[in-house]
């Protein structure tokens, strides 16, 4: 089966693809003559995967997936958010959101904080949503090379490293994108 995944995101395409059998091949949005950038406008998580998966089923005809995700910090009242990736502005440099989530938490003692996937999955005329959640707290510093996004900052609840130092197989295993995309993954086997 191969089936389009909303996203232009390398780091995620080579995270998703990793975690799928062998059976399911993602198609990139590049594949499909999709340059442009896709809207993420709603208000909530769920909603812009909602609406980059019905872009690509409306405007291309496929079947298709697309995610979010957000960082959401306690002592910040859920910031970053549905912001996450553009916290620190539109440039969306992961270093410029890193930098100025610490600066904000700098006088906070709560440093908890969850990382929430949702995956909207348009398959045969038919809509599903996936969810993940990673919990854990954010570091004093960034620490670890792996990963992307928030990684080096994030430390997944049960362990002492952040994602950023983690395989990437522990990584997947554990991870708000991992949950969801396993959550995905089992729907798609039965939907053959």
């Amino acid at each position: 089966m191969q089936i389009v995944f909303a996203s232009n995101n390398k780091n995620k395409i080579h995270e998703l693809q990793s975690m799928l059998p062998e059976s399911i091949t993602i198609v990139s949005l590049e594949s499909i003559g999709c340059f442009e950038d896709i809207p993420e406008t709603a208000e909530t998580i769920e909603g812009n995967a909602i609406q980059k998966a019905n872009y690509v089923t409306e405007k291309y005809g496929f079947d298709c997936f697309a995610d979010d995700t957000g960082l959401e910090v306690d002592a910040l009242d859920g910031e970053p958010g549905v912001f996450s990736a553009r916290y620190a502005g539109e440039q969306r440099n992961s270093e410029d959101n890193m930098d100025k989530l610490l600066v904000n938490l700098s006088d906070k003692n709560n440093r908890s904080a969850q990382f929430k996937t949702v995956i909207a999955l348009n398959l045969k005329g038919e809509q599903h949503l996936f969810t993940g959640i990673a919990k854990g707290e954010i570091t004093l510093e960034k620490i670890g090379n792996q990963g992307f996004g928030y990684d080096p900052i994030f430390q997944p609840e049960g362990f002492t490293q952040t994602f950023a130092q983690l395989s990437l197989d522990v990584k997947n295993k554990i991870s708000h994108r991992g949950k969801a995309t396993q959550e995905l993954i089992a729907f798609l086997k039965k939907s053959k």
